[in-house]
């Protein structure tokens, strides 16, 4: 299914041929492709492009969007499609700029912890081609995405609470803009008050700004301890209070992943594993062997303050390997909890210590719902995400599913949070924009859009409204 609230632009024949005559057989029109490139891994409505080009370098992304703009035609940038909010839908058609081709890593400098990479490289490449030097990226959003991606929706995933998200770890870009300039927009000091902070307005732009072609990153050395734990708990609130107090200790925990007894199931189910059907976190600590330890043992001690129990250690690379795999394959297992149903992945974040209010105000919620619900949350720094199962041609579940969206969003807000932690906007959230920011500021996004690309060419209908 397309979505119709935006009239289709109209695509010159001339235009595709221009790209097929430059770029041969990297210019696709074959039905299969662009249903491919019109949706991500959310359940939002599909919307194909007209073409896709698959670029192989900036100078390629450059010529691409300079032909689109001559004939005022949409521009949407494709990574892995592992989105979740229709970031990739091409809500008015237009040419679809794949950077997966783009997957070199360019720099390593290994003495200032940092690396430059194309796009296109994905998170697991990095880490792969990293394993040698002692160094390691630490933004894991779950998915295998590419840094392009990541970096347009600023992700972050189970290791924020210690590093941070993607705002926190791009040191520069290579932007090509909606008139096909190539611009850098820092070197690669750590720090500099020179002008604008333009890396950090394309952070989280979701492709309406920009195409990223190469990010610098900062990089980080391997831990000489890692440790994780995984303990059940009586209730969710045991749970998240365990949470808070951790936190508010200035504890400095990598990762906390709270995942509710019926994930729990789906993911016993799933992944073949063998936790107690409660309420659980799912614990990491990075560190010297002496700091993880310590780490470790106060966590412990909280975690049985609050009921806690049964404490399973996991100091082995390839036991963590399975137990994160685990985790990270929640979304799966839970889908498979009703077989032929879609998802809709909610993502809130609130101040941490609002956290157990939001989560037992939405567990109430979800409790009372005719749909079936899951929870997951990378709950140290506030995020948590509710998996609501639904059959999108049954309109009392599509209508109850988006009830519960709605009430999820405006109690994060009512308790200073935001409507998405991690996952963006795209189109999926934008009527929750104006609700979180307010008029006058929406207006200032919309006035930076306008400035930078006034014909509207850049991924239209996502991030900001009226735009």
């Amino acid at each position: 299914m397309s979505d119709h609230r935006y009239e289709r632009v109209a695509v010159p024949a001339s235009l595709i041929e221009t790209l097929r005559e430059k770029f041969g057989d990297r210019v696709s029109t074959a039905q299969a492709v662009l249903d491919h490139h019109g949706k991500d891994e959310g359940w939002h409505n599909a919307s194909p492009p007209d073409a896709v080009v698959f670029a192989t370098s900036t100078e390629e992304v450059a010529e691409t969007v300079r032909l689109c703009a001559a004939h005022d035609v949409p521009i949407i940038p494709f990574g892995t499609g592992s989105s979740l909010e229709g970031h990739v839908a091409a809500l008015k058609g237009g040419i679809c700029i794949d950077v997966s081709k783009m997957d070199q890593i360019l720099e390593i400098h290994n003495e200032d912890l940092d690396c430059r990479v194309q796009a296109g490289v994905t998170r697991e490449q990095l880490n792969e081609h990293l394993r040698d030097t002692g160094l390691f990226f630490p933004i894991d959003p779950g998915a295998n995405a590419s840094i392009g991606g990541m970096t347009a929706t600023r992700a972050s995933g189970t290791n924020a609470v210690r590093y941070g998200t993607m705002r926190d770890n791009v040191l520069s870009l290579t932007v090509v803009t909606p008139d096909g300039k190539i611009i850098k927009t820092a070197h690669r000091a750590r720090k500099s008050s020179a002008g604008y902070d333009l890396t950090r307005l394309f952070v989280g732009s979701e492709g309406t700004l920009g195409v990223i072609t190469e990010i610098g990153l900062k990089l980080y050395g391997i831990p000489e301890a890692i440790s994780a734990a995984v303990c059940a708990f009586p209730s969710v609130e045991a749970a998240v209070n365990t949470t808070i107090m951790t936190i508010q200790a200035g504890i400095p925990v990598a990762r906390i992943e709270l995942l509710d007894a019926l994930q729990i199931r789906a993911v016993n189910a799933y992944s073949k594993m063998t936790y107690e059907e409660k309420p659980t976190l799912f614990f990491e600590f990075h560190g010297t062997e002496a700091g993880v330890k310590e780490q470790a043992e106060f966590v412990q001690s909280v975690a049985e303050e609050f009921g806690g129990e049964g404490f399973q250690w996991a100091t082995r690379a390839e036991d963590r390997s399975k137990l994160w795999a685990a985790r990270h394959k929640a979304y799966y297992a839970a889908l498979q909890l009703e077989p032929g149903k879609r998802g809709m992945s909610t993502d809130v974040c609130v101040p941490i210590s609002r956290l157990a209010e939001a989560i037992m105000e939405t567990r109430e919620d979800c409790d009372a719902s005719i749909l079936t619900c899951t929870m997951v949350g990378h709950v140290g720094d506030g995020n948590f995400h509710t998996l609501i199962l639904l059959d999108p041609d049954k309109p009392e579940e599509v209508a109850e599913a988006h009830h519960l969206h709605e009430r999820m969003v405006m109690r994060s807000l009512r308790l200073g949070g935001t409507c998405t932690g991690e996952h963006g906007i795209g189109y999926g959230k934008l009527a929750f924009m104006e609700a979180e920011h307010g008029p006058d500021t929406i207006a200032v996004m919309r006035a930076i859009k306008n400035a930078i690309d006034p014909k509207g060419l850049m991924n239209p209908g996502k991030l900001v409204p009226g735009a």
